[in-house]
């Protein structure tokens, strides 16, 4: 009896100790699947995540967010001061912050010519961006060297053995 006290009693000490504080979080929707369900999700509080892509579209207090969650893409419709918290937006060189965006979804926005947009309710970095080195091959760049005289010289002995007439002359 007194085994199984004390195994109970390590289970709880374990429980309490390694316990931790667990935050519900409502489940982002997809952008794709906002689209194509688009008559049912419309006028309907939506939360969507994904990385901020181009730049801000400022539009007075307000500015245009792309936002692309590999899926698809669509333009939030953000107060200005909240797009401020966006350092980095999504492009060649870097990669933009992930963003989630709890806002009314329409489907045919009236106050802006008629598109699908969020208009955000709440914003939230869920991770920060980062610039994108790209290392170019030095075996593909030899490659291309290697083609471009290939076809030079290729050019010269057509023009020289009369093959093709060109209507200049080098």
């Amino acid at each position: 009896m007194q085994k199984i006290l004390r195994v109970i009693s390590i289970v709880f000490i374990i429980f309490f100790v390694f316990s931790s504080e667990v935050f519900a979080q409502e489940k982002a929707t997809e952008i794709n699947a906002l689209i194509e369900n688009a008559k049912q999700l419309d006028n309907k509080t939506v939360t969507v995540e994904g990385e901020a892509v181009g730049e801000p579209l400022e539009r007075g207090k307000y500015c245009w967010v792309n936002i692309n969650d590999t899926t698809n893409a669509i333009g939030v419709w953000v107060n200005s001061e909240d797009a401020k918290q966006i350092k980095k937006y999504g492009d060649y060189k870097n990669k933009g912050d992930i963003i989630r965006v709890t806002g009314v979804f329409r489907r045919a926005c009236k106050e802006h010519g008629g598109e699908a947009d969020i208009h955000n309710e709440s914003m939230q970095i869920i991770k920060h961006g980062y610039s994108v080195h790209e290392d170019i091959s030095v075996v593909k760049l030899i490659i291309a060297v290697m083609l471009v005289l290939i076809l030079i010289l290729a050019i010269f002995f057509i023009h020289k053995l009369k093959i093709i007439r060109l209507p200049y002359h080098f």
